[in-house]
This record gives C-alpha cells, sequence and structure tokens, in this order.
C-alpha cells in the first residue's frame, strides 16, 4: 500500500510453513467455516457486525483451524507462535491507526479539514468531484508512496466535501480509494511496489514499467466511469451550498495559514520521513494551531469558558484522545465535524488482532502453503498460472488478512514456476500488485480494508462496488494473460 513504512514490512527471507500431512480439504476447512459463520453474522448484525461480532467471529475461525491443526499434531506451542510474530507484524499498523486518530482529531479543532471543505466546496462540484478525487487521490500517492497516509489526510477532506455535496459517501470513497491505490501501486516509495519484484526476483524499475500496461488502461476506465457518475448525479435536494460555507465560516476561523500543516506533513512524507514520525508532527502542529485560531473552540472542548493554559491543555488532549464534537446549526455538518480521536481507532485495532489470530493460526498449521500449492497444480496453462496467481492472492487477502502475505506466499510458490515456464519476473510481480495489493482494501477484515473504512468512516460494503480501479484490476491482468498481451518471456532478459 503505503511508503508503507506505516504497515508492516515483510522481509525476503519471510518463512512460509509447511504441513505435508495436511489435505487441501482440510485447509480449507476453516475457510469455509469463517465465510459461514461471517455471512450470519453481517446477515444478523448488518453494519453493526464491525462493531465486535466481526472479531469474536475471526476467533471462532481460529478456533476451528486450531482443531485442524491439533487433530494433524501441530503443536499449541507452534501456533501460538504464529499468531504472536503476525501480531508484531502489524505493530506498525497499530500505531499508525492510534496516530491518524489522534491527527484527524487536532486537524478537526484547529480548523483545518473544515477549511479543506470551505475552499473545496467553492472549487469542485458534483459533475467533476468524483473524478477530480481520483486524480488528486493519485498525485498524492504516488508523491508519498501511501494509500494509506493518502486516505488519512487528502481522503478525509474530500470525503467531507463530497458529503456536503450531497454525493454519496460510497462514491466518494470509491474514488478516493481508486486513486490512492493507483498512486501506491505506481510509486517507487511504496513497499508493496518494492516487495512484489523482490518475491518475483525482478527488478523495481522494470517491475513499475511493466505494470503500467494492466494500470493504465484501469486507471482511464476508471476515471471514464466517474466522468459517467458525475454527469448521472441528481443534485436535485442537495444542501444550499452558500448556507454550508455560512456555517462553517461562522463557526470556525478559515483561512490560508492553515494548510501550512498538511503541506508541512507532506512534505515530510515526501522525503521519506517515516510515517509514524510525519503524523505525529501533523497532530502537534495541529494541536499548536488549534489554540492559535480556535481558542474559543479549543476552550469549550477543554471545560472552560475562555482560553488559559489548562482549558488549552485539556482541549487539544481531548480532541487527540477521545471523541470530540463541534456543534453548527447545520445538522449535516455536526456529523461531518466529529472526530473519535485514538479511541475511536481502538474498534479497528481489534479487529486487525483478531484477523492476525486466524491468518496466524492458519499459517502455523500450514494450511496457506497448501491452499497456495494447490491452486499451483491447477495451472496447465500460461494463463492458468496467472489465474492461479490471482486466486492465490484473493484468497490470502481473505484468509490471512493481510496484504503483505498476500504478495509473499504466491510469490515465493509460484516464482519457480513462471521461470520453468520460460515467463519474465515482471509477470508474475505485476500480478501480484495487480490483485495482491489492491483488492486488500476490499475485504473489512483485511487489515487494509479495516483501516480505510475506519479512517474514513464508510463500510466496505457502501464503497466496494464504487472501488472500480481495485476490483478491475485482476480482471484487467487476466485479460491481459488471456490475450497473452505484453507477456515478457524470460530469453528477452536473459538476451539482454
Amino acid at each position: 500500500m503505503p511508503n508503507k513504512e506505516e504497515k508492516p514490512t515483510f522481509r525476503e527471507d519471510e518463512h512460509i510453513v509447511e504441513n505435508k500431512d495436511l489435505t487441501i480439504t482440510e485447509a480449507l476447512i476453516p475457510v469455509l467455516a469463517l465465510v459461514i459463520m461471517l455471512a450470519y453474522n453481517v446477515y444478523v448484525f448488518g453494519d453493526d457486525a464491525l462493531s465486535g461480532s466481526n472479531q469474536f467471529i475471526l476467533l471462532m475461525g481460529g478456533a476451528v483451524a486450531a482443531i485442524v491443526g491439533i487433530f494433524n499434531k501441530v503443536s499449541y506451542k507452534r501456533m501460538i507462535a504464529e499468531v504472536a510474530e503476525n501480531v508484531r507484524s502489524t505493530t506498525g499498523a497499530l500505531l499508525i491507526l492510534l496516530m491518524v486518530g489522534a491527527l484527524s482529531g487536532t486537524w478537526l479543532v484547529s480548523g483545518i479539514i473544515p477549511a479543506m471543505i470551505y475552499y473545496g466546496l467553492q472549487i469542485l462540484n458534483p459533475t467533476i468531484f468524483l473524478a477530480a478525487s481520483v486524480i488528486i487521490c493519485a498525485i498524492i500517492s504516488i508523491a508519498t508512496g501511501s494509500s494509506w497516509t493518502t486516505a488519512a489526510t487528502v481522503g478525509i477532506a474530500l470525503i467531507g466535501i463530497g458529503d456536503a455535496l450531497g454525493i454519496s459517501l460510497g462514491m466518494t470513497a470509491g474514488a478516493v480509494l481508486s486513486g490512492a491505490y493507483f498512486g501506491d501501486k505506481m510509486s517507487p516509495l511504496s513497499d508493496t511496489t518494492n516487495l512484489a519484484p523482490a518475491m518475483a526476483g525482478g527488478d523495481l524499475f522494470s517491475h513499475i514499467r511493466y505494470m503500467t500496461y494492466t494500470t493504465v488502461p484501469t486507471i482511464v476506465v476508471t476515471l471514464i466511469v466517474f466522468i459517467i457518475l458525475g454527469l448521472a448525479i441528481d443534485t436535485s435536494g442537495v444542501a444550499d451550498t452558500s448556507s454550508l460555507l455560512n456555517n462553517i465560516g461562522s463557526t470556525f476561523n478559515i483561512n490560508g495559514w492553515l494548510f501550512i500543516v498538511p503541506l508541512i506533513v507532506i512534505g515530510l512524507i515526501v522525503k521519506k520521513a517515516p510515517p509514524l514520525m510525519a503524523l505525529l508532527v501533523g497532530t502537534l502542529l495541529g494541536g499548536v494551531f488549534a489554540l492559535i485560531f480556535q481558542p474559543d473552540i479549543v476552550a469549550k472542548i477543554g471545560g472552560g469558558a475562555s482560553l488559559n493554559f489548562e482549558t488549552g491543555y485539556k482541549g487539544v488532549l481531548n480532541a487527540i484522545t477521545v471523541d470530540t464534537n463541534i456543534a453548527t446549526d447545520d445538522p449535516a455538518l455536526n456529523d461531518l465535524f466529529s472526530s473519535g480521536g485514538m479511541s475511536g481507532m481502538l474498534g479497528t485495532i481489534w479487529l486487525i488482532v483478531c484477523a492476525m489470530v486466524f491468518g496466524g493460526i492458519m499459517d502455523g498449521i500450514g494450511a496457506l502453503e497448501r491452499i497456495t500449492e494447490s491452486l499451483l497444480k491447477l495451472a496447465k496453462t500460461t494463463f492458468g498460472l496467472f489465474a492461479s496467481t490471482v486466486g492465490s492472492c484473493l484468497a490470502l487477502n481473505v484468509t490471512a488478512s493481510d496484504q503483505y502475505l498476500a504478495i509473499v506466499v504466491p510469490g515465493k510458490m509460484f516464482s519457480k514456476a513462471y521461470k520453468e515456464r520460460g515467463l519474465a519476473p515482471e509477470n508474475l510481480s505485476r500480478t501480484l500488485e495487480d490483485s495482491g495489493t489492491v483488492t486488500s482494501v476490499l475485504v473489512p477484515w483485511n487489515t487494509c480494508g479495516a483501516y480505510h473504512s475506519s479512517v474514513l468512516g464508510v463500510g466496505v460494503g457502501e464503497y466496494a462496488l464504487y472501488a472500480i480501479f481495485n476490483w478491475l484490476s485482476p480482471f484487467m491482468t487476466l485479460l491481459f494473460a488471456a490475450f497473452r498481451i505484453k507477456i515478457k518471456q524470460l530469453v528477452e532478459t536473459t538476451a539482454k
């Protein structure tokens, strides 16, 4: 995804647990059990499923996997060791989530997010908004190499602008993620863009050049669809923009100086500063700007009538850590101008930890390796090899709940097969990105799906259909494979 130092980085020598005694049927039992339980749970709880019940279902899926492991004489100690390794690998992601919650709080009370919405309402209109959102997020994500940071900064602002314009939150989130993941894939700063060729045995910039063949047509189709959607949007009944602007202007002190903070954060990330450091700087600067530009709001949040050291300290810390709601004369803006702070991210962290328990036990009993190996056996043709790779990446995004495993495991398992078929490593690395990186955000319990749905405040089920670039990418890579378009042969590399 990102300059994803904000996500856990898997080394090239990451181990994959093998269990020769485990059959494919046994390996699939936990997966089928999890899918059935999750489907029923979502049917019963609906949008509230992510509030806690899905987390427990993931643990139940892990329990089923553990039973299969015990039946195959896999020790409890080994399974727990893999769970511990999986949870440890998400440390960076969990800290990023907490810091994003903190940043969103100070950026709200400082007026940064309201200012983005205020000026955005004057620049963007419903007709061009969705396509413009794709382009804006693509540019930011290429510059930063981070879909996560793009969503947490520009993405949040665009969600607010889209909501104020009366555009579906799902559409806006889909446009944000389409652009963010295009940039993520194509940026040399992205760790998945570096990881994929490392797994396949290729070169970074050759990998990026080869990805353009499938990625550019996909983003063009995505833009066309969003342009059509923009033209088709019925803007009747949309809240009066002038009224919204007046309400924002009367609640916050809006001015151009507030944009200094997001520009500094983006600059730090472009300069390859660790995302945690960049987000911490953004959070602290947001707090300082809140004290300077919004003293009355900070004082009120701090429980006082006027700003002093105590109310200022409490106001900024409350914005960073707990729920913050800023009242306006417009009910729609009241919903928009709210933040959960760091506490608002705890549900997502809970989900990620439970997902890592399931993925860790699945890896510990050798189920992930067995499923991928079985897919490889089905690859009798070149197209079958590409299709098996895509299927493996999708399956791992669902079962292992992390896009890194969806790149590492198939990359290790399929690299030899591609070489034996005379196919250059760019074919494998491109397919890993087209099907592993971008689809992770479409799985609610995947770390990426959980992160983005939490940060943007839009459920995966709401934006999945509109994340056009993300679900179209695997089909595009299969289309190229089926018609043997730009399938680079290994002999070409050798000849050079």
